[in-house]
């Protein structure tokens, strides 16, 4: 005949290991909860937007930039301006070639949001990674591989957001191709 009845040698020591089990969480619960309390007295401290220095004082983070189709009213107004003059006085006159049906350009890109988020996105790029001090000397050469050559080809491409548009730049006339009707944007949108 079997005994079914466990033996309470057994069971005493599988309480004894649930025991250890269970006071191994508790330690590392408390330990857990203790990093939470001292880093959220630093950032708290510290307050948004602000890392400490290694030295035990405050320096500001970095704020990245937002997206621009993000922005409203002023803000945008005055990073389109800046995102402007880059596009004027160095992208045109540098890396614009003939503008042809294979390779368009708009005089009035600012009125497409396609193209002016891919600028505004390389524009941040090239501040980036033309600054000695975050780029290194191979800064240029990353720019034009993984911006610039990128963002050309889809803003000139054929099927481009500039396609609908005269391919002489210096015609007054500006066509867009129709484009469904869509949600409209909420108010204050510049785009």
């Amino acid at each position: 005949m079997t005994d079914t009845n466990p033996t309470l040698d057994g069971v005493a020591e599988d309480l004894a290991d649930l025991t250890a089990t269970v006071a191994g969480f508790a330690s590392q619960l408390e330990h857990n909860t203790q990093t939470i309390d001292r880093v959220s007295a630093v950032v708290t401290k510290l307050g948004p937007g602000q890392e400490q220095d290694g030295k035990g004082g405050k320096k500001e983070t970095p704020q990245t930039p937002p997206f621009i189709l993000l922005l409203t009213g002023e803000k945008c107004a005055t990073e389109l301006a800046a995102l402007d003059g880059w596009v004027r006085n160095l992208l045109v006159p540098t890396y614009l070639g003939e503008v042809s049906s294979s390779a368009t350009w708009c005089a009035r890109w600012w009125e497409h949001p396609a193209a002016v988020a891919r600028l505004h996105a390389a524009w941040l790029a090239w501040q980036e990674l033309t600054d000695p001090e975050t780029c290194g000397r191979t800064g240029p050469a990353v720019w034009h591989r993984d911006h610039l050559d990128p963002m050309l080809n889809q803003l000139r491409a054929p099927d481009g957001p500039f396609a609908g548009c005269m391919t002489n730049p210096d015609r007054s006339q500006h066509t867009l191709l129709p484009i469904p009707p869509v949600d409209p944007l909420p108010a204050g949108t510049a785009f």
